[in-house]
């Protein structure tokens, strides 16, 4: 069986994280043997965005016309809603199978409770044949609100790090945290006085709370070999009390994509407690979930050294499987298992 990875790709790039999923997905099925399709586009720019819908697509797929693959993996969302949709449509006229790799569902994130752009971007997932989504909470949303086709859980994002396991052993109290701190507002309101937390990314507000110290910005290749702590922090919002506003909410439904990070440098996670991925967490015992950050000084502080070195041992297991795609290539497997059960 032939099978192709598609993936478009943004022409900006820095120190920001946001492409680095979609181009570690896109290694591990080369790896396995997958056909590369790449698009590239401007995001900033409309008519660069017309271009590739209109004219690179289908000259592409002109191309390709007399080329069989049997699976095309699609990894959405495109940067662009005119070109998923031209892409979609030019990919049906090869008669292979359609799926979507599900990097975030916009509804979720950036349009909740928008009911005409939930209903035109699930409609859009009903034209494939299945999804890779991040974990069950997302699938149960998406099939209450109408997507009818097989879905299958990603459990946790696979990471690409060739770095080395952080050396972590000696239990200190210490937590990192990596992101926009620009989107960080509850790290300007968290104070602690026996845990350390080093912080890392953009922006950084002019201060921060005792024992809250800012340690630099690097691109998430170098990012692994400054991370040297206990546990690292996954939590969104204005206030450590909760996870709050969309990017709050969203994290009751998506994986973060900062807990491969931690995961894959062989470090455990501190996760809110509602989070869709607290359970996966929490199942492989790889971290703690927490209500607040108020709880990290009392919890850290009692946590015993034979506790910490369960977790430690969880995590470096599970780093491996990361760093090889294990979570992407047995999402594959097991979609493509229910599509044949279902014919």
């Amino acid at each position: 069986m032939k099978r192709a990875i598609l993936t478009v790709k943004e022409t900006k790039r820095d120190n920001n994280a946001g492409p680095k999923a979609k181009l570690d997905i896109e290694k591990f099925l080369v790896n396995d043997e997958f056909v590369k399709w790449n698009f590239i586009i401007n995001q900033n720019s409309i008519l660069q965005k017309i271009r590739v819908a209109y004219l690179d697509v289908p000259s592409f797929f002109k191309q390709e016309k007399n080329q069989k693959i049997d699976e095309i993996f699609l990894q959405y969302p495109t940067y662009s809603k005119i070109v998923t949709k031209q892409l979609i449509k030019r990919l049906r006229k090869l008669h292979s199978k359609i799926f979507l790799i599900v990097h975030d569902v916009e509804s979720l994130r950036l349009h909740y409770g928008e009911e005409n752009y939930i209903r035109e971007e699930l409609d859009m997932f009903n034209l494939v044949d299945g999804l890779i989504v991040h974990n069950e909470k997302m699938a149960k949303w998406l099939k209450e609100n109408g997507v009818n086709i097989p879905m299958e859980s990603l459990e946790v994002f696979d990471y690409d790090n060739p770095n080395r396991l952080v050396n972590n052993d000696e239990y200190k109290c210490s937590i990192c945290f990596a992101g926009n701190l620009n989107k960080a507002g509850f790290l300007q309101n968290l104070s602690l006085k026996k845990a350390s937390l080093n912080i890392f990314g953009p922006n950084p507000a002019d201060r921060y709370g005792n024992n809250i110290s800012y340690q630099g910005q690097y691109s998430p290749e170098e990012l692994p070999n400054h991370l040297n702590d206990n546990f690292g922090l996954v939590w969104d919002g204005t206030t450590p009390t909760t996870c709050d506003g969309l990017f709050g909410n969203y994290m009751k439904y998506n994986n973060p994509h900062k807990a491969s990070l931690y995961l894959s440098s062989g470090i455990p996670v501190i996760i809110w407690r509602k989070a869709a991925l607290s359970k996966f967490i929490e199942e492989n015992d790889l971290g703690i979930a927490v209500d607040s950050l108020t709880e990290l000084d009392e919890i850290l502080s009692k946590m015993s050294l034979s506790k910490y070195e369960n977790l430690l041992k969880n995590v470096r297991d599970v780093s491996q499987k990361l760093r090889e795609g294990f979570f992407i290539e047995k999402a594959i497997q097991n979609l493509e298992t229910k599509i044949s059960e279902n014919k």
